[in-house]
């Protein structure tokens, strides 16, 4: 176990993360309170405070835990799901995956940014900062960014994941025809378990890996 490594990559991922999932979990409430419901925002899920969108276990033991006890090799973790009433969209089937893509598609703009902060900001600082100075601050900083790179690009892509509750199936259950999206809906109670499965068994690594790669590819333009 390399802890000196571990405590480097806490401290870089730490910020990014807590950025990614407070932005992510805003959009899906945001984006549901301008399709006419307000439950996200009337229960105070509309703040980017991240304390507001932190699950104990899902986003800090977990996470935590599996860094540790995999070396940095499998790290997965959740925030708490903003919560979202159907029954007050106009169209709960299409505003629905709406509210659902808002996540990852919050994700890649974060992403994005990132980007553009390191190459126009970050980057080009360095000629006008001591050799000393720009060590300490704008060094990390790039690394904190680079991380923030792949932390939204991961989170988008594990959340595209075509199995509900996770964004993907929800998007997934808004394509589908009436009848079928009625019968894939009714895996829901069981998807957690089966993303698990899929990431324990590697088989999720053949849906997620191609949509990094994918993303960052295309990311690559910026």
């Amino acid at each position: 176990m390399d802890i000196p490594s571990i405590i480097q990559q806490l401290a870089l991922s730490a910020l990014p993360v807590l950025i990614a999932i407070t932005f992510h979990e805003v959009s899906h409430g945001f984006i549901a309170n301008k399709l006419g419901d307000p439950t996200a925002k009337m229960l105070g899920r509309l703040t980017l405070n991240p304390l507001a969108h932190i699950d104990p276990f899902g986003t800090i033991l977990m996470p935590l835990m599996l860094l540790v006890f995999t070396n940095g090799q499998f790290v997965f973790g959740y925030a708490k799901p903003v919560p979202i009433n159907p029954m007050n969209f106009k169209n709960p089937k299409r505003d629905m995956a709406l509210s659902a893509a808002g996540g990852p598609f919050t994700n890649i703009l974060l992403a994005m940014v990132s980007i553009l902060v390191l190459k126009f900001l970050v980057i080009p600082a360095a000629a006008f900062f001591p050799e000393g100075l720009a060590e300490k601050i704008l060094v990390p900083a790039g690394m904190m960014l680079k991380s923030s790179v792949v932390i939204n690009v991961v989170l988008a892509s594990f959340n595209l994941i075509p199995i509900p509750p996770l964004d993907g199936g929800r998007v997934l259950v808004g394509l589908l025809p009436h009848k079928q999206a009625m019968s894939f809906s009714k895996i829901e109670p069981f998807g957690f378990l089966i993303v698990l499965l899929l990431i324990v068994t590697g088989i999720a690594n053949y849906f997620v890996m191609p949509l990094v790669s994918l993303f960052l590819a295309l990311l690559g333009m910026f």
